[in-house]
């Protein structure tokens, strides 16, 4: 898009011609506030603005009232719903609000210049200012700016998100709209609220992004997409919510298109964009980026705790083609003391390699229920590949079109079926309709039944647009959909085996109440590592607390399929899964660590090291299902008020007390920055002061620059088993890392 250099064109993507076709409505001071049920009732006139590059009103037409409504749940949670009907709170899939989350009634105290919003408590939680503008006055030469609306909201009572009321060069000129809303056909279209922030606000989360720590100076469409990778502006996973160094939160509740300025369009402002008439808002404060996200979880769904065995080795690649290749390499990698749980059958156990049908090959799978029997003997689970798009040749076609398990396309779709791309299917399963989810929950339970674990809920960022679904319009669909198709997957998955778990790339909120998902299609290359690992800190950052991603890589650079992978590549992005939440091998060519001769003894050591710890992976997965911690944290989760850790994207907590600075080149060195406290070095038991940077660290390809905070107590399984079938808990050590340690392979070789 070619920027006009005025914002009312380029962040409201309004009508470059002015031809009168939308109509820009701005927010003027409110008019009055009453209680209702507990919740403040605001009356707002907005006035219809003349259609040209400069902001002035249109004095022919009459103010049209809005209502803004604002709840407080518990302490620190504000929502604010502004409509220009009767704002009221509505319910949606995305939200599951805390057991014990109540809404705390509010009151007014009205005063000369202001009004006041207050809880029970007799905490301020919203003030509407009305004082006159302090003023010199000596020229005539522009007008006095119109009214608008001057809000500060305040979430937890104390951290003020103020709305931007005055962001413009002259009355005439704004660079951002407090309070706005755009009229189009005759109809309102879509709404904007903007925040101030200060100077060296720093911004994170709003979706798994594959950039910078600090999206300050970056404006985000939020639409689901195939991302195409993990270097890019597209993502799979777009989350309507962000967090500030100011410390507060906010999270648009709608599933439509919308955007995310962080002090882009406008230095000064944080703007929000929602392409519908209401805009519907919770705003969450606290002391720390924990705490921040522990109120959205409140709103949107805490985390399950995922099964025991889903920590061990995923052994993938695109694809498995047999009974007989699978067994193969199961054996193979047992005979060669590499322990793993869980082999992923691909795109490859159909009929037709990708034509999804719910169904194995009888062919090449003579047998699935003694075949994966005799896998989980050798201690091996299975989880297969699937997507929710029908081609017109799957077995299920006419059946689902018969009965609009699929969405029904319109007659001038023309239907075919293709690889990798969704909108080249017949058509995608409408969960929008009950009887359609009881039907692919059916597909997935035949599977179930049989012994599988886990169904790969892969695709969903993309539905077909020319479809009508049975409750929803497509445009509203396209990004709750991910929400819809894996929470029927996790359901049925946990109705038969008893353990809730999906693997699954789409997300939007409330997603990450049905773990776990993985980064998606990311290159086998340094710069894949780099943006996966960039895209789990925003994840992160964004309530998911379980997350993973392609070890080494999912595909070649630059040939897609047949690229040979450098071995430092995947001893490295090994070492970055041993310290994920999840670690699963997959891609377009060989995975198995033995096709890696020259550092094949190098990986099964470090797989061994992940058995070792999954103890404290457990332990920190409890804790992540309570709170608002992730498994895999940004560096500001523990240390807020250092400004540096608002900038690193290429280090991380993993839980409490390792600190995981991946190699990302192949010299074997980098910098590293330890924060406050004392660390000792996981692998030579050296003791280093934090609060400073270590340039140019360097490490062997077979250790890897991990630090632990000194004194932490750190529960370890020790010994060494096939799989976590093996293990008894009663067996954990903890181990104290203080100045007597020395290695953690002593312990990895006893």
């Amino acid at each position: 898009m070619i920027s006009t250099n005025f914002q009312l064109f380029d962040f409201l993507d309004f009508d470059k011609s002015l031809d009168g076709s939308e109509r820009l409505w701005r927010a003027c001071r409110p008019n009055s506030i009453t209680i209702e049920e507990g919740d403040a009732i605001i009356q707002i006139p907005f006035q219809k603005q003349i259609c040209s590059s400069d902001i002035v009103p249109d004095r022919e037409e009459p103010a049209k009232v809005f209502e803004m409504r604002i709840r407080a749940y518990g302490s620190k949670t504000l929502r604010v719903v502004i409509s220009p009907n009767k704002a009221v709170f509505e319910d949606s899939p995305m939200l599951e609000l805390r057991s014990d989350l109540k809404q705390s009634k509010l009151s007014v105290q009205k005063n000369e210049n202001e009004w006041l919003v207050i809880d029970e408590k007799g905490v301020t939680r919203a003030k509407f200012n009305f004082t006159p503008i302090e003023i010199d006055h000596w020229s005539d030469l522009l007008p006095v700016p119109e009214e608008t609306i001057n809000v500060t909201f305040y979430p937890d009572g104390d951290k003020a998100v103020k709305i931007s009321a005055y962001d413009q060069f002259f009355p005439a000129r704004h660079d951002a709209f407090a309070l706005a809303t755009v009229e189009k056909d005759g109809g309102f279209n879509r709404s904007t609220m903007s925040f101030h922030c200060n100077p060296d606000e720093v911004f994170v989360g709003s979706g798994e992004r594959f950039t910078k720590m600090d999206l300050s100076g970056q404006t985000f469409y939020l639409k689901n997409q195939d991302g195409q990778g993990v270097n890019n502006r597209r993502t799979y996973k777009n989350i309507p919510f962000y967090i500030s160094s100011a410390m507060y939160g906010a999270f648009m509740h709608t599933s439509a298109y919308g955007k995310m300025s962080f002090a882009d369009h406008s230095s000064r402002s944080v703007q929000l964009m929602v392409e519908t008439p209401e805009l519907d808002l919770f705003l969450f404060g606290g002391d720390t980026v924990e705490e921040i996200l522990y109120e959205y979880r409140s709103i949107t769904g805490f985390p399950t705790i995922p099964p025991l065995w889903s920590y061990g080795v995923w052994m993938s690649r695109m694809t498995y083609f047999s009974a007989d290749e699978v067994n193969e390499i199961c054996d193979r990698m047992r005979t060669e003391d590499y322990p793993c749980d869980v082999i992923h059958l691909d795109t490859g156990w159909f009929r037709t390699d990708w034509l999804c049908e719910w169904m194995f090959n009888p062919e090449r799978f003579p047998d699935p229920p003694k075949f994966i029997a005799d896998l989980k003997d050798k201690g091996y689970r299975v989880s297969l590949w699937q997507m929710p798009y029908i081609a017109s040749k799957a077995a299920q076609h006419d059946e689902a079109k018969e009965n609009k398990y699929m969405a029904p396309l319109h007659e001038s779709r023309q239907q075919g079926g293709s690889n990798f791309s969704a909108l080249d299917y017949a058509g995608t399963i409408d969960f929008t309709y009950s009887k359609a989810v009881e039907w692919y929950k059916q597909l997935l339970k035949n599977l179930l039944n049989m012994g599988v674990v886990c169904i790969k809920t892969d695709f969903g960022e993309d539905i077909h647009m020319e479809a009508d679904y049975h409750s929803m319009k497509p445009e509203l669909l396209n990004n709750l959909y991910a929400l819809l198709y894996q929470k029927a997957a996790y359901e049925v998955t946990k109705e038969v085996t008893g353990e809730g778990i999906v693997w699954a790339r789409a997300g939007w909120a409330g997603c990450q109440r049905y773990p776990l998902h993985w980064g998606g299609d990311s290159a086998c290359s340094w710069d894949g590592m780099a943006g996966s690992l960039k895209g789990g800190l925003h994840i992160g950052l964004s309530g998911f607390a379980y997350w993973s991603h392609d070890v080494p890589g999912f595909h070649g650079v630059p040939n897609f399929m047949n690229s040979v992978i450098p071995d430092d590549l995947y001893v490295r992005w090994t070492q970055f899964g041993v310290f994920s939440s999840h670690i699963r091998y997959h891609g377009t060519s060989k995975r198995e660590p033995y096709e890696y001769p020259n550092i094949s003894d190098v990986v099964r050591k470090w797989w061994k090291l992940r058995y070792l710890i999954i103890p404290y992976i457990l332990q920190q997965s409890k804790k992540a299902s309570q709170s608002g911690y992730p498994l895999l944290r940004a560096l500001v989760f523990h240390h807020p008020k250092d400004k540096m850790c608002w900038h690193i994207s290429d280090q991380y907590y993993f839980g409490d007390d390792f600190m995981v600075a991946p190699v990302i080149n192949s010299e074997n060195k980098r910098d590293v920055y330890l924060p406050e406290g004392s660390w000792i070095n996981l692998f030579d038991g050296s003791e280093a002061e934090g609060s400073k940077w270590l340039y140019d660290y360097e490490t062997a390809i077979d250790e890897m620059p991990v630090w632990v905070k000194k004194d932490a107590i750190i529960p370890i399984y020790p010994d060494h088993v096939n799989c976590t079938n093996d293990m008894d808990m009663n067996k954990v050590v903890n181990l104290k890392i203080d100045c007597g340690f020395k290695s953690i392979w002593e312990y990895l070789n006893h």
